[in-house]
């Protein structure tokens, strides 16, 4: 991941990088890494994910369709 500092302004190039890593999802991936989640919970969260992922997209689908 690469950041260019124009002009000097740091400020400005570690919001962009902020901005990178925040859509990337890597502060979610450091704080899921910071503690030991046990193969079970983790199959758990990533099914409620997934159903939550799912009916947003009906939600949306619907919403799309005028219901």
């Amino acid at each position: 991941m690469h950041v260019i500092v124009r002009d000097n302004n740091v400020d400005q190039a570690l919001r962009a990088l902020k901005k990178k890593m925040q859509r990337e999802g890597i502060f979610r991936e450091m704080k899921l890494r910071r503690n030991y989640e046990k193969p079970s919970e983790r199959r758990a969260r990533e099914k409620a994910e997934a159903v939550r992922r799912h009916r947003k997209l009906l939600r949306k689908r619907l919403e799309r369709e005028g219901f």
